[in-house]
């Protein structure tokens, strides 16, 4: 299992991973030129994020996106996780767990980076737990957002 930042030779799989997740976790058809804009947009622009694959026997098997928060409580950078996705075949094999840990030591290892948060959909219990697993907390923060259509 090798997590590795994603290059552009990447980009049709990120693009298919994201079809897949909306459709699978909101039931949501997304628009394919504007996923497809949106995730070239991150590959062709470090300072938007960084999207990272994971790979098992040469194949793509799973990907997730960092974005960055600013925190002047901090004084640095939280890495937000975002878009993450597991082929279904793939899943509870430990591929999110070892992801997880590639961003966790990069945070450990740059004084510039304070730590890492994601949301979850209120009724996806299982990532939920999983998260738990790892040591992350919901006890802080509840999300709100207001999104232009």
């Amino acid at each position: 299992m090798i997590v590795r930042e994603a290059t552009k030779a990447d980009l049709e799989m990120l693009i298919d991973f994201q079809l897949l997740m909306a459709r699978e976790t909101e039931e949501v058809i997304l628009n394919i030129t504007t996923v497809t804009n949106g995730v070239s947009a991150v590959l062709a622009d470090p300072k938007k994020g960084h999207y990272y694959v994971t790979e098992m026997d040469g194949k793509v098997v799973a990907s997730l996106l960092t974005t960055f928060e600013w925190s002047d409580w901090r004084n640095g950078t939280i890495l937000w996780i975002q878009s993450v996705y597991v082929l279904p075949e793939f899943r509870r094999k430990g591929i999110y767990r070892n992801m997880y840990s590639f961003l966790k030591e990069r945070v450990l290892n740059d004084e510039s980076l304070k730590g890492i948060r994601l949301y979850a959909d209120k009724s996806n219990y299982s990532a939920q737990k999983t998260y738990e697993t790892l040591g992350m907390s919901s006890d802080h923060y509840i999300t709100f957002e207001w999104l232009k259509e």
